[in-house]
């Protein structure tokens, strides 16, 4: 088994992170010196994606994928979500508005035909914010209803330097991915 995870979200939301933290191998970067408003706060930015790998052993493995958080560099959602069997789609807890940024990626998902793969959204930052609370992201997905065809959207708290929390955000998805390649059709509950 062989599957493509994609890691999105906005710059600094900490895809580079829990790739380079899960990943098997030396992680393929595509990082330039960053030069807008992404320098205020991290010195380099991914351009193109990151890759990893991460062994699951008997010749079982996850291909990580880093899509960049800019959109000008959207043009790469495209590619790497084409291949991709699911999504984890990072959002920085600490930013001006978060939840404008979720609303940002789940519209450029549904846009981009991402609603018909299994996905979680992992929250980060969430230990230097005012408010810890993940609570309007699930009142925004609530109102989104029907937009993902999996029955529903996980949202858990993580930090992207934390190999447990990112691997249980992993170990979700794949449990997602696995069940809608075991049931293409859904299941009747």
């Amino acid at each position: 088994m062989e599957w493509s995870i994609l890691f999105l979200g906005p710059a600094g939301a900490g895809k580079t992170q829990a790739i380079r933290l899960m990943s098997d191998i030396e992680v393929v970067a595509t990082e330039a010196k960053a030069t807008d408003e992404v320098a205020l706060y991290k010195s380099h930015t991914t351009v193109a994606m990151d890759m990893g790998i991460m062994q699951l052993g008997e010749g079982d493995r996850i291909l990580l994928y880093g899509a960049p958080g800019q959109d000008r560099f959207d043009f790469m959602w495209d590619i790497l979500l084409q291949q991709s069997k699911g999504v984890v789609l990072l959002i920085d807890h600490s930013r001006s508005d978060p939840a404008a940024d979720l609303s940002h990626y789940l519209d450029q998902l549904d846009r981009r035909g991402g609603k018909r793969r299994p996905m979680v959204v992992g929250v980060t930052h969430t230990d230097v914010a005012s408010d810890s609370s993940i609570d309007l992201y699930r009142e925004q997905i609530k109102n989104r209803s029907g937009l993902y065809d999996m029955g529903g959207l996980p949202i858990l708290t993580i930090d992207a330097r934390n190999p447990q929390n990112v691997r249980t955000l992993l170990l979700a998805l794949t449990a997602m991915v696995d069940m809608s390649e075991r049931f293409p059709s859904g299941v009747d509950v």
